[in-house]
């Protein structure tokens, strides 16, 4: 897993990708996200990514269980 460099006012900082930040999200939401990347998260990653992953995965999430539960009422003629 590649790390991005980036250079902001002369100074060089490395961050993690996009990519690496939704697997790392989707990671913890399920509860088996390695140290190894939790470390590398809390050194390199912005926690406002973090949040906003956070709280799109736990949108689909919500929005996935409504649409089962609907499509078994429908189903099971409730």
């Amino acid at each position: 897993m590649s790390l991005n460099k980036s250079a902001d006012d002369g100074e060089e900082t490395t961050r993690i990708s996009y990519w690496q930040i939704l697997l790392s999200t989707l990671s913890a939401f399920i509860g088996v996200q390695s140290n190894a990347n939790r470390e590398r998260d809390f050194k390199y990653g912005k926690i406002s990514h973090f949040i906003l992953i956070g709280l799109l995965f736990g949108l689909v999430f919500i929005c996935t269980l409504v649409l089962v539960v609907r499509i078994v009422m429908r189903v099971s003629g409730s």
